[in-house]
């Protein structure tokens, strides 16, 4: 029997589906007509260098969310305390902050320490980043039975244990996703990298560059490259999440 209800919430997703990838669709597939362009950018040491930059600072902001956001997803996911709700929002906020003001935010508290060098990268990606790992990590860490982690305590095991041997490995899929959300977001940001730390020049940075000062057309390869090397590591690292965690996110 034809599910009707089905084919029609497909039909609606598969708008939403066609606006998201019309446009990386044709910029691609505008850019191998001028396979020239795009050899010469990636033969160029600036576009080189820029997204070393890209990749280096989202990488290390992701790791630095995963270090100091995994704990504070456990405490958000079990414990219960004065001031919970408040924290929860301050972890929450940076999302809805305009990234022009979270450069300006960052800029009035940490000062010269972050203006023009990798520092000032890594902390605007990791402000606009580290949302997706906390949360993530809280809702894994409550997807996991108490009961658990209950027995274990009982059987001897210590609260260290328990959470490096029953928690964080049951919560890990959940926390692999937000990684990859993180680090997705800190490749993306440019805002707050253009007023923290327009130097040393990230992918993203040198895009806009381009474009104000060359148009378009000059833009455009490194766009290119910049989408295709995001796409192959989020889909390597989708697939990665897969297969550790038995199902699809």
């Amino acid at each position: 029997m034809k599910d009707n209800f089905s084919v029609f919430l497909a039909s609606l997703g598969a708008f939403l589906v066609a606006f998201l990838i019309i446009p990386i669709a044709v910029t691609v597939s505008t850019q191998l007509f001028d396979l020239n362009a795009l050899i010469k950018a990636l033969n160029d040491e600036v576009v080189l260098n820029s997204l070393f930059n890209s990749i280096f600072t989202s990488t290390v902001a992701t790791l630095i969310s995963l270090v100091f956001g995994v704990p504070l997803g456990y405490v958000l996911a079990r414990k219960n305390f004065k001031g919970k709700n408040f924290i929860q929002a301050v972890v929450d906020i940076p999302v809805t902050i305009p990234h022009s003001v979270v450069g300006i935010m960052l800029l009035f508290a940490y000062s010269e320490a972050i203006l023009d060098n990798y520092l000032g990268i890594i902390a605007a990606m990791l402000f606009v980043s580290a949302s997706f790992t906390v949360n993530s990590a809280r809702d894994g860490f409550m997807s996991v039975n108490e009961k658990i982690e209950y027995v274990a305590r009982t059987l001897g095991a210590s609260k260290v244990r328990v959470f490096f041997t029953i928690s964080l490995p049951l919560a890990l899929h959940s926390i692999f996703t937000g990684a990859i959300m993180s680090w997705a977001r800190a490749i993306s940001e440019v805002g707050a990298i253009l007023i923290v730390a327009y130097y040393p020049k990230t992918a993203q940075v040198l895009v806009m560059d381009y474009f104000n000062n060359y148009g378009l057309s000059a833009s455009r390869p490194i766009a290119v490259i910049l989408i295709l090397i995001s796409l192959v590591i989020f889909v390597t690292l989708r697939r990665v999440a897969v297969v550790k965690g038995g199902g699809s996110i």
